[in-house]
Formats: C-alpha cells, sequence, structure tokens
C-alpha cells in the first residue's frame, strides 16, 4: 500500500519515519510502500531454515546473513527488503540497510509471486555488490539460482528436487537443497514459479 506523499523521501528521512512505524516498508521511487503482513507456515519454515544454515555455514567469514528488517538499496534511493540477504560489508551496529549485499533470498508467495519473480529481479541484476539471486518456490522443491558472471552478465540455473544443491560461490559455500525444506510439508498447491513473459510474444 502506498503512502503518498507530496514529494520524494530521501533515503535519510525514510529510515528515521520508518523506525517509527509499527510495520514494514519499502521505498519506491521516494515514496513509502508498505510491505503485505503474514506469510503461511511453509513460507515461514523455509526463512528460518535458509537463516539458521547460512548463520552457521557463515560463521567467521565476515559475512553475516539478515532478515526482511533489514535492507537493501536497489536503484539510487530506493529501498527493497528480501526475505533474506548476505551482507559481506563493514559492520555498523545502527545502519538500516545492508552496506555491501552479496547474495539475496525470496521466497516466493501467492500475493507478490510476478513482483519478486520479475519486477523486483530486475531492481536485483541492477545492484553492483550482488552476486546471487535465490528464488525459491514453496509448494515443491524448486529453486532458481542467478549468478553473476566474470562479464557482469547473470546466468540463471534452475535446481528441482532435494538432491540438488545451490552453490553460492561467490561466497565459497553450497547449499543444499535438503536444508532449505527440511521439516517442511508442501501444501497441495499449484507451484509458483513460472518462466519470465516471452518479450517476443506478442
Amino acid at each position: 500500500m502506498l503512502d503518498r506523499r507530496e514529494s520524494p523521501m530521501s533515503l535519510d528521512a525514510f529510515f528515521a519515519w520508518q523506525e517509527a512505524q509499527a510495520e514494514r516498508y519499502e521505498l519506491v521511487g521516494g515514496v513509502p510502500v508498505r510491505m503485505m503482513a503474514g506469510a503461511r507456515n511453509v513460507h515461514d519454515d523455509i526463512v528460518v531454515n535458509v537463516l539458521a544454515w547460512l548463520r552457521t555455514a557463515l560463521r567467521g567469514s565476515g559475512c553475516r546473513p539478515f532478515t526482511g528488517d533489514g535492507s537493501v538499496e536497489t536503484l539510487p534511493g530506493q529501498i527493497r527488503r528480501a526475505d533474506i540477504g548476505v551482507d559481506c560489508g563493514p559492520r555498523d551496529p545502527n545502519a538500516l540497510k545492508a552496506a555491501q549485499p552479496r547474495v539475496v533470498v525470496e521466497v516466493l508467495s501467492p500475493s507478490a509471486r510476478d513482483f519478486d519473480a520479475f519486477e523486483k529481479l530486475a531492481e536485483y541484476r541492477t545492484m553492483a555488490d550482488l552476486e546471487h539471486i535465490v528464488l525459491v518456490e514453496p509448494n515443491a522443491a524448486e529453486v532458481r539460482l542467478w549468478t553473476r558472471e566474470p562479464d557482469r552478465t547473470w546466468a540463471e540455473t534452475r535446481l528441482l528436487g532435494l538432491a540438488a544443491t545451490v552453490s553460492i560461490s561467490a561466497l565459497g559455500i553450497v547449499l543444499p537443497a535438503s536444508e532449505i525444506y527440511d521439516g517442511v510439508t508442501f501444501p497441495n498447491r499449484p507451484r509458483l514459479i513460472a518462466d519470465e513473459p516471452d518479450e517476443s510474444a506478442g
């Protein structure tokens, strides 16, 4: 939901304002946008699994996972909140956004599926420090991984099944799909990961 204002908010003004709010917001085009509240258990289970695994895998590395309460600056002056991220920048305990986000993870939900998979993905791809983007399907064992190549382009990999592994090569770690979906009971719902629109169609 948009919180409409007469003039665009700066990052500093947004973060000062956000700290006084009970709900989480993103800053889009200079306008605070309230995030959807609530998540299905399967979504929450996956987020907790990935966070716990990353916390252990990254211990002592100088990189730290962060939750959806943290944020990243995608476009200049634009703030997004991924379900999970990894920050490898200098640690400032008072900071409200990641200093050097290297990885973002989104667990898809019905209400935000197309936005997370297409629009938000496009913004993430513009981030200079970002090396990996992970989209997780909650209704089946399926993950889409984007990895930044040496020539700065993005390579996509689709991973299916609990035996698959997600190579976070920039951090030197490999996340097993079995850890992502540990203890998860898949709901009887259609999968949410969809193909990107065919730009040549129509």
